[in-house]
């Protein structure tokens, strides 16, 4: 099965497919926390969905609980805060688990995907990227560190667009 029909419920527990989510454009999906010290990256990747979506791109948020339990909300919690807190106009999925025996399907496949240092492998930490193209490809991974606006990723969002 292509990575873009795994299904992934919305938020809202309505289902959905990556493809659904993505409207079958270019996409970076972020495991998500509203609890983590890297939660201020909402504001950079809301950016990026902004200044990009007109191109036909898209973030995707995909709330996730395993590290240290940042993310403890429930659905309408994790809406609430996003959108209040940080104005998160991109699709957010339903909470997953991205790591381990019970890891999402879509993250079996993005974590077979190397990082900048060719690395495959579990999510190190929240707020890990995957940018993918409009056919689904991995065409990308950074770590949590590494900040919406990195020209790195910036410079690949725009590769993907062209």
């Amino acid at each position: 099965m292509s990575l873009l029909d795994q299904p992934i419920a919305r938020l809202d527990g309505t289902p959905a497919t990556l493809r659904d989510l993505t409207d079958g454009r270019p996409a970076l999906v972020v495991n998500v926390a509203s609890r983590c010290g890297l939660t201020p990256q909402y504001t950079g990747l809301e950016a990026l969905h902004e200044q990009y979506a007109e191109r036909g791109f898209t973030v995707v948020g995909v709330p996730c609980n395993q590290f240290m339990g940042q993310e403890p909300g429930s659905p309408e919690e994790i809406a609430e805060f996003c959108s209040v807190t940080y104005g998160v106009t991109f699709p957010l999925t339903e909470k997953v688990e991205v790591n381990g025996p019970d890891r999402h399907p879509v993250y079996a496949d993005l974590t077979e995907v190397p990082n900048e240092q060719g690395e495959a492998g579990d999510v190190q930490w929240n707020f890990e990227k995957f940018l993918l193209a409009a056919d689904g490809a991995v065409i990308g991974r950074w770590s949590p560190t590494v900040e919406p606006d990195d020209v790195r990723l910036v410079t690949a969002v725009e590769a993907a667009l062209a």
